[in-house]
This record gives C-alpha cells, structure tokens and sequence, in this order.
C-alpha cells in the first residue's frame, strides 16, 4: 500500500493524496492550487495524474483548494464516480461551474495580453460533467466504494457537507486509512461540531495543519470584537469591506450579524452580499437546514438564519457598481476570501483610500495575495495596474475560522480512540512542524510530513 502526495503537501491548497490500496487506487480530493494568478495557473497546468491512474475519487467537501481540479480530472479523460455527501455535491454544482468560468475567463485575459496560445484550465462544460459523476453518500454510513474496500463519511465540521474520511480495506491484513479532510471548530456557527472516525485503530492518518501553531480567539471573544468594528465604523460613517469565500464563512457572518443585530448590540446598518456565488450558496445551505446545529440558539429561533430585513443579495453588475456610491455606513461582504479576485477587489480600490472605512479580514490570507499585503500592513497596495493608497483601517478576526486551532485538532485526534499507528501531516505552511509535535506529544508512533510528490509505502 502506497500514499502519494500530489497537494497542500508542505502547503495549504492544491489538497490531493493518491492512496494506491495495491490492488485498486482512491483519490483523495482533486483540488486546486491558489494565490498569485501566474505561481497558481503554472502548477494547476502541471497535472499529475492519467485518467487510468484513478479508480474512484473521494472528495471531502466542496472549496475549491479541495474539489477544483476535479473538472480538470474529467477533462483529461477521467470518467469514473466521485464520491461525496450530498450538501458538497450541490455546492459543488455551482462552485465548480463558477470555477470553469474564471477558467475561461482568464484565458481570455492572457490572450488580449499577447499569449494567443492560451487556453482555459478547463471549461463550464468539463464541470457540470463531473458534477453528473458525484454519487452521494451521507454521514455515517458504510458503503463499498471498489471491491474490498469500504468509505464512511463522518461530519469534519468545516463547511456544509464537509467530511472526514475513513477507508477500510480488506486484506490481509485488512487496512485502515483516514482522512481528516479539514477539520472545523466545536460551536462554529451554523456547521455541526466536527466528529472523529471512531472503531478499530487507523494504519494510517492525513491530517490538516493550518492552524497547528495557534490558538484562535474564541468565538464569543470574536463576536465581540466583531460588534466593536462594527458599532465603531457605522459611528464614522464608513463601510466594513469583508473579503470572504463565498460558500462557509459569508453565511457564518450572515449568521452572526443576525444574531448581533436581532440583540441590538450593533446598528441596524445594510448588509450587502455582493457575490452571484454567495447568494446561490446560501440558498443551498437553506436547502440543507436539516444538519444544522441544533444546539444553537438562534437556529432554534429563528426560521431562516440567513435572512434578515438590512441583508440583500446582490446579483448584477450594475447593482455591484452602485455600491460604489452608497452614502452612510454599510456592510459589503464579496468574494475572494483572499481579495485576489471577484467583486470585493473592485470595492477595496473605490475605498481603501478612505480613512472611515475598513478592511476586515476574517480568515487564512495565502502569500503573495492582495489580501496578505493589507495585513502586512503595506500602505500603497497595487490593483488593477494601479498603485492605491491605503487610508482606510484594516484589521483581521481570527476567531472565525473554519479551521480548527492546536486545541481542536488535538481534541480530533484524541477523539479518535486508539492513536494511528503513522501520521501524515498536510495542508499547512507554519502549522506543519507544531501538527507533528502535536502528534508526537499524542503518543502516535511515527509522524512524517511529505513533500509534493512524495510516495510512502505504509
């Protein structure tokens, strides 16, 4: 039995682990690589894998630095199943066709800059087929995914729909592999609280490691901090620009300025969702109200969580723009979390240069993203050719996270039972050395953390 790491090995995106069992070959996820547009584009276009080299696909849920290679797979020829739960496959079919267009989109740019040759990573088309390939398979429950080998999905607590996975594989020896996919936080609004694998103890075990080396604020910490910013900008009159990934952390938000604004301890000031993806996934994540948390409080109460009378969805161009000129304070919540792309780059070049407003950064910037350049706390940053001033107040949560921190992952780990016998750390840059104290510390026997393209027979 081999392991190869074909991403998030020694970085956080581009998750995609190839587990060859000996007599078949499972995929772990098929997802993008992230950040600057040329490093991205260039190791996306350097895929690794033949269609033959893959017998099933397991994807462990819908971001895209988890699933976004998927219509690239099929592009290549791949037509076999992928294996999901069924909220990541709905996101799936808007996050992957979003995707196919940036896909095209770009191309079209890189042409009109002279590389006539350039053609897109893959298409709309190659997503909505691999989207008529996902078959779903709900929490906790066993199903035979090849022969002799067995999948079981159980709630990572990321994302909706996201999941932790275990394999087992008949020998002999019989074998057993998990994946911990990403792993969210006990309480994380809305998501259930992340579940470890339980049974017979795991041969071997991949695990993330964003957040290994930290502890985040706890969220009544981040609410209130979140409440400041907000009572403090809407007494200046400014605007609170949220880059946040579209599906996950804008419906976590959406979430608690609900809560915020129904307990009066922020104005009621307009809330704008300015992302065609946000708005779509939030009415999917209204479509699987059934696995939410129903331990808090204001699921509990209130019939639609995501909804609220100063919330409106943005969907047009034009609608967009017309943000640009709103008088009075305001919330504007657009995609990319890494203000890399989409409608909140737009925003912060309208307002950066004002100093009443505010850039709020509520989750993991990658290197070299306009996102990482604002909180380095650079005071000229470049956008759309242009050099813009930065006036405008830029401060960061972390308390919102959708990774679990050092305590969280140990909990996981320790809620696993039996230690694994060998431990893969990935999807980390900072965090890969403290997941493998962490480890060490948890008594598992033997740690290793992969590089790009490594194999490791187990």
């Amino acid at each position: 039995m081999k392991l190869t790491f074909h991403g998030a090995a020694g970085e956080v995106t581009g998750s995609m682990h190839l587990l060859d069992t000996g007599a078949d070959r499972v995929l772990l996820d098929c997802g993008l690589f992230q950040g600057s547009r040329e490093e991205s584009r260039r190791k996306n276009m350097q895929f690794p894998l033949r269609p033959e080299d893959v017998g099933c696909v397991v994807l462990s849920h819908a971001h895209i630095d988890h699933a976004g290679r998927l219509p690239l797979l099929a592009r290549v020829g791949y037509a076999g199943p992928v294996y999901c739960t069924p909220a990541t496959r709905d996101l799936c079919d808007i996050m992957l066709a979003d995707s196919g267009h940036i896909q095209e989109a770009d191309a079209v740019f890189l042409q009109k800059r002279g590389q006539q040759d350039t053609v897109p990573l893959y298409t709309m088309a190659d997503a909505a087929r691999v989207v008529s390939m996902m078959q779903t398979v709900p929490y906790g429950t066993p199903t035979e995914i090849r022969p002799g080998v067995t999948l079981t999905f159980e709630d990572a607590g990321h994302i909706l729909g996201s999941a932790s996975v275990t394999l087992d594989i008949q020998g002999p020896p019989d074998r057993r592999v998990v994946f911990s996919g990403d792993i969210g936080r006990a309480g994380l609004p809305i998501i259930g609280d992340p579940v470890a694998p339980k049974g017979r103890r795991a041969d071997a075990l991949i695990i993330e490691s964003t957040y290994a080396g930290r502890e985040h604020e706890t969220f009544e910490e981040a609410q209130t901090i979140l409440a400041g910013h907000i009572v403090r900008i809407a007494r200046r009159g400014g605007k609170i620009f949220i880059p946040a990934f579209a599906v996950g952390r804008t419906q976590e938000l959406l979430y608690e300025i609900h809560g915020l604004m129904l307990s009066r301890k922020v104005p009621q000031v307009p809330v704008y969702v300015d992302s065609p993806l946000a708005v779509n996934a939030t009415d999917i994540f209204r479509r699987h109200g059934s696995i939410y948390d129903r331990n808090e409080q204001l699921v509990a109460a209130v019939a639609d969580v995501l909804g609220h009378a100063m919330v409106h969805y943005v969907r047009s161009v034009d609608e967009s723009k017309r943000l640009n000129s709103l008088r009075g304070p305001a919330i504007i919540i657009a995609a990319s979390g890494m203000a890399e792309s989409g409608r909140i780059v737009h925003h912060l070049k309208h307002g950066l240069g004002d100093s009443r407003n505010m850039v709020l950064l509520v989750g993991w910037q990658g290197r070299n993203t306009l996102g990482e350049r604002l909180r380095s706390g650079q005071r000229e940053v470049r956008i759309h050719g242009d050099m813009i001033p930065v006036r405008a107040e830029v401060q960061m949560i972390a308390g919102y996270s959708a990774h679990g921190d050092r305590s969280d992952l140990g909990d996981w780990v320790t809620g696993l039972g039996e230690r694994p016998a060998r431990a893969f750390c990935v999807h980390g840059e900072d965090g890969l050395q403290p997941m493998a104290s962490l480890l060490r510390g948890l008594d598992v026997p033997q740690v290793d953390i992969p590089s790009l393209g490594q194999s490791i027979d187990l």
